[in-house]
């Protein structure tokens, strides 16, 4: 059976609108995450390190050797070592969530540079800023270690990533180093 609201119905529904929910319409507010941003320095943490570094080469379906990557593996925290150097561990609500690193960069042609590498947060810890935050973190690291500029290099796919960069201020430039993977972009942004 099917109600008619007699006269305008303004008036019903306005008082209708005013009723509270039952329980199972209602929505729980959900609280904001707990987000910290680690340095990892302990062997465990380095540990973990590795291990999400691994995860994000997996999800980028290229092989990184022509990198070194199993090399800065073995020897993290290697050229991300303080004070040159940085690490970040993002941990949401106790879960490693993503990470960030950076290095000198000695031998690109622009002067007091560095790199920002490995910038990835993991599927379900998506949506929220949390790639925004480590890279607006690992940029702070640059400048209290001095440098001008932080460079960088993605690829075609990585579309999001690619918006971030851009919406930080990161600019396209020519290659800085040998990429043999195609699309690869080259992007820089100066600190000071």
């Amino acid at each position: 059976m099917v109600g008619v609201i007699a006269g305008d119905g303004c008036g019903v529904l306005a008082r209708i609108a005013t009723l509270p929910l039952p329980p199972f319409y209602r929505r729980p507010v959900l609280d904001k995450p707990t987000i910290e941003l680690l340095s990892p320095s302990t062997p465990t943490e380095l540990e973990g390190v590795r291990m999400i570094f691994r995860e994000y080469a997996e999800t980028l379906g290229v092989d990184l050797c022509f990198q070194g990557f199993e090399s800065e593996l073995a020897s993290l925290p290697g050229d991300y070592a303080e004070p040159r150097g940085a690490l970040l561990l993002a941990v949401v609500d106790g879960s490693v969530a993503g990470c960030c690193a950076l290095r000198p960069l000695d031998t690109a042609d622009y002067p007091n540079a560095s790199e920002m590498k490995r910038l990835y947060v993991r599927k379900a810890f998506r949506g929220f800023g949390l790639g925004r935050e480590l890279a607006e973190a690992m940029l702070d690291r640059a400048r209290q270690a001095g440098y001008a500029c932080v460079l960088l290099d993605t690829l075609d796919d990585m579309e999001s990533a690619r918006a971030l960069y851009t919406d930080l201020g990161f600019e396209e430039i020519p290659p800085y180093y040998h990429n043999p993977i195609a699309g690869a972009h080259y992007l820089k942004v100066d600190l000071f």
